[in-house]
C-alpha cells in the first residue's frame, strides 16, 4: 500500500519530547553508567565524529540517544562544548533536543532525544512514498520553522543539507533539524567568517570566505528545497573545486523538465533564496510568510500541487550521497589508522 500522508499539517500535537532542562556537564566518570544504561548493540548510526546509539534512562526507563564523541584534541572538547552550549538554547519541536551531558576525559556523551524515522530524503525515496509538491510543502515548512527559531536565538547552523533533517517517526510527517556541532552563536557587532560546510550546500560567503549571517542558512534552504522538488542538485560539479565555482557564480535555472509540474510560488519560494547578495535572501520568517508555504489548501491549489512527482532523479542523488559518505567513512578511517600508526612508532 503506497504510503501518503496528510497534505494539510504535521500529522501529531508537537508536544516536547521531555520538559524543558537545564545541561551541565557532568564529569564524574561513574554518573553515566549510574544513570543510563548505553545500548551498544543498539547503534543508529555512525560518522567522523563517533557513534551513536539507543539508550535508557535508568530512574524514568525513557528511551533516549547517546552520541559519543572521542576526544583527541583540546579543540575536539572545545567544539563539543560549543555544541552542548548551542544546543541548550535551542527548544524547540522542529530541532533535536539535548537531555544531558557527560565527559568521561577520553570521550563527551551527549543524549538527546531519540529520533528514529530516519533521513528525510531516503524515506521520501521509498518506493511506496508518494511525492507530491504539497508533501514538499509541509516539509519546508517545518524546515523554516526550525531555522526561524534558531536565529530568534541568534544561532547559525551552518551545516543545513539533507541528512541533517531526520523523521521523528518512521510513518509520520514531523522532521527535526540535527547535527550542530558547526553551529555558531551570531553577534551582528562581530564579523565572524568559516571554512567549512558541504560544497553543494554551502553558500558564496562560505566559499569567498566573507562575513556570515543568518541568511547563510537561508541559501542552503533553498538548495535543499529545489532538490527535494526536482532531484537535481543546482551546483552540483564532476569534483568539489568544479562545485564550488558554480557556487561562488550564483547562476542556476529551471529548464530541466522536472520543474514543468511545478508551480510557479514553489519557484519564486527557491528565487528568493538562491540569491548571492546575502541581505537580498528571504529570511526564515520571510519564508513562513511566503505564499507558496501560506498558500490555502483550495481546490485549485490542491489540484496543481498533489500530482505525483517522478523521483527518478532524487534517487540518484539519495545514492551519490550515499557512496560519498561511504568513502568519506573509509578515508577517515584510513588516517585514523595512519595516525595510530605514527602514534605507535
Amino acid at each position: 500500500m503506497s504510503k501518503k500522508i496528510d497534505e494539510t499539517e504535521p500529522d501529531q500535537e508537537d508536544d516536547p519530547p521531555f520538559e524543558p532542562r537545564t545541561i551541565v556537564i557532568r564529569k564524574d566518570p561513574k554518573s553515566l553508567s549510574s544513570l543510563y544504561h548505553i545500548m551498544e548493540d543498539k547503534e543508529l548510526g555512525r560518522g567522523k565524529f563517533g557513534t551513536v546509539c539507543k539508550c535508557k534512562e535508568k530512574a524514568t526507563s525513557r528511551i533516549l540517544a547517546a552520541k559519543t564523541i572521542n576526544i583527541k584534541r583540546p579543540q575536539d572538547r572545545k567544539e563539543v562544548e560549543n555544541e552542548i552550549d548551542v544546543m541548550r538554547h535551542l527548544q524547540h519541536p522542529r530541532l533535536l533536543q539535548l537531555y544531558d551531558a557527560f565527559d568521561d576525559g577520553t570521550n563527551m556523551i551527549l543524549i538527546t532525544e531519540l529520533v528514529a524515522g530516519g533521513e528525510l530524503f531516503e524515506r521520501v525515496i521509498d518506493d511506496e512514498f508518494i511525492l507530491t509538491e504539497n508533501v514538499c510543502k509541509i516539509f519546508m515548512r517545518q524546515i523554516c520553522e526550525g531555522v526561524e527559531f534558531m536565529h530568534t536565538k541568534s544561532v547559525i547552523h551552518l551545516d543545513m543539507k539533507p541528512e541533517n533533517i531526520l523523521c521523528v517517526t518512521q510513518s509520520g510527517n514531523r522532521v527535526k533539524l540535527i547535527d550542530f556541532g558547526l553551529a555558531r552563536h551570531y553577534d551582528p557587532a562581530v564579523e565572524v567568517k568559516v571554512m567549512f560546510g558541504t560544497p553543494e550546500f554551502v553558500a558564496p560567503e562560505v566559499v569567498n570566505f566573507e562575513r556570515i549571517t543568518p541568511a547563510t542558512d537561508m541559501w542552503s534552504v533553498g538548495v535543499i528545497c529545489y532538490i527535494l522538488l526536482s532531484g537535481l542538485s543546482p551546483f552540483m560539479g564532476d569534483n568539489d573545486a568544479e562545485t564550488l565555482s558554480n557556487v561562488t557564480q550564483a547562476e542556476w535555472d529551471f529548464n530541466d523538465e522536472s520543474f514543468d509540474e511545478i508551480s510557479a510560488d514553489a519557484k519564486d519560494f527557491i528565487t528568493k533564496l538562491l540569491i548571492k547578495d546575502p541581505a537580498k535572501r528571504m529570511t526564515a520568517k520571510d519564508c513562513l510568510n511566503h505564499k507558496w508555504l501560506k498558500q490555502a489548501k483550495t481546490v485549485a491549489a490542491a489540484k496543481d500541487s498533489n500530482k505525483a512527482l517522478s523521483k527518478v532523479k532524487l534517487k540518484r542523488f539519495v545514492i551519490r550521497r550515499r557512496w560519498q559518505k561511504a568513502v568519506n567513512a573509509i578515508l577517515a578511517l584510513r588516517r585514523m589508522g595512519a595516525s595510530i600508526g605514527v602514534a605507535g612508532k
